[in-house]
């Protein structure tokens, strides 16, 4: 049987463990119809035509865990930004772990999705954003939503400045020999309100693990979001990751992926302008090595005036591995001022290293400012020369020379000891020790 017969038959099990008078329960039906249809995407499919999941796919995954495994804070303490006081919504292979947990409803709602799914004093607000942003025809958000059930349920109030960022992380403890997860995450921002967010998926077991996760993002108008993903997990773990943003007049949201590690990821990066005055950023490092593969591909669709938006992608490239960047721009007849920049900067460290990039202006208004720009090329050699003859070894010259290309991402991250981590992970992905901070 293949997975994806596996996962159709599944979901008939699946059923029979939730409540079926849940207000998405239509919404469930109805996109695992769209996924038996479509199937997983191949490298027919254009917006794929970089990445195969072919290799990932012959695993034979389990959708539900056997049997729960707990973890002791001491053994996951690492993966966390413990340096700052936050609240926390944590899972293990895909269930909710409380004592691992720190949530609230003081305030704001930050808990789980399962709950607020069965609870009817939060029926309104599912019904009126969850699936509301995301792209029904894509067969893994509909793969995605036709398995919801848990992930983080995040509302912030309008006007509520929340003093302290959330964690969200979700670990695999290898229980079973191939396990596939479909976190769901729901978060708005209403007006006038402010988060910052941390996301980490992270596998402590050498077992494949296979994660389709979807982040919907509702930002109010004048609302501010900044969301930051850490992925630099086992090379036995695979990642597609599907974020939808949908952006509300004078709001500001920003998106940070740092992706180190993994064996397949995938980011799919959506943003929808609902109003004027908005702003959109976007921003990654990617550095990998082996046969390793990172796919950003973003959408920001500008369809009203006087909206920004900034991606700045970085990418280092060793070994066998592969990137692909596919930045597309879209900007409406409506959209009169926009200011779209896009760039994309590349090192390969290898020659058998390879990046695929297509950035894409799609532009039909004629009063805008949009520009997009990629380099594909090795380290300046010039540059190394020098470092080295004034006594730094080969290996430090190129971690700064890497940090220096690298800088004017990091030096956006708003969280001090996140961006004190991300150093420290880039200078352990180049495997030298570094006695600065950006």
């Amino acid at each position: 049987m293949s997975l994806k017969d596996k996962l159709v038959s599944s979901f008939m099990v699946f059923e029979d463990h939730v409540d079926v008078d849940e207000p998405i329960h239509d919404i469930r039906v109805k996109a695992i119809k769209t996924f038996e249809e479509k199937g997983f995407p191949t490298k027919k499919d254009e917006a794929w035509k970089y990445t195969s999941l072919n290799a990932v796919l012959k695993n034979d995954f389990s959708v539900f865990p056997k049997s729960e495994a707990a973890l002791d804070f001491k053994d996951v303490k690492q993966y966390f930004i413990h340096e700052i006081d936050a609240y926390r919504i944590i899972f293990i292979d895909g269930k909710y772990s409380s004592h691992l947990s720190d949530t609230t409803h003081e305030g704001a709602d930050i808990c789980i999705l399962g709950s607020a799914l069965c609870k009817p004093k939060y029926k309104e607000v599912i019904e009126k954003y969850f699936n509301k942003t995301v792209n029904e025809d894509d067969s893994l958000t509909s793969l995605n939503t036709a398995f919801s059930k848990e992930g983080a349920f995040i509302h912030i109030p309008k006007g509520k400045v929340l003093e302290k960022p959330i964690q969200i992380i979700h670990f695999a403890t290898g229980n079973e020999a191939a396990l596939m997860l479909h976190p769901r995450n729901l978060i708005i921002a209403e007006d006038n309100s402010q988060v910052q967010i941390i996301e980490r998926h992270q596998s402590l077991t050498e077992n494949a693990v296979f994660t389709n996760s979807v982040t919907e993002i509702f930002t109010g108008k004048n609302a501010h979001v900044d969301y930051y993903k850490i992925q630099n997990d086992a090379q036995t773990a695979s990642l597609i990751d599907n974020t939808y943003i949908s952006q509300d007049r004078d709001s500001h949201a920003s998106v940070h992926t740092f992706s180190l590690g993994g064996n397949l990821t995938r980011n799919n990066l959506n943003f929808y302008h609902k109003g004027e005055n908005i702003l959109s950023t976007l921003k990654g490092i990617t550095i990998i090595g082996d046969k390793q593969h990172v796919d950003h591909s973003t959408l920001v669709h500008h369809a009203q005036p006087n909206c920004e938006s900034h991606q700045d992608y970085k990418g280092i490239y060793a070994d066998r591995s592969t990137g692909v960047f596919n930045g597309r721009i879209i900007v409406e007849k409506e959209a009169q001022k926009t200011d779209g920049f896009q760039q994309n900067n590349n090192i390969l460290i290898d020659d058998k290293a390879t990046i695929n990039a297509k950035p894409q202006l799609e532009i039909f208004a004629d009063d805008v400012k949009c520009s997009h720009g990629c380099t594909i090329g090795q380290l300046d050699e010039e540059a190394l020369f020098y470092l080295r003859s004034r006594g730094i070894p080969a290996k430090e010259a190129k971690a700064l020379l890497t940090y220096g290309f690298a800088n004017n991402v990091l030096e956006s991250v708003k969280i001090k000891e996140l961006k004190t981590r991300i150093n420290k992970l880039i200078a352990e992905k180049l495997g030298v020790n570094t006695e600065f901070n950006l």
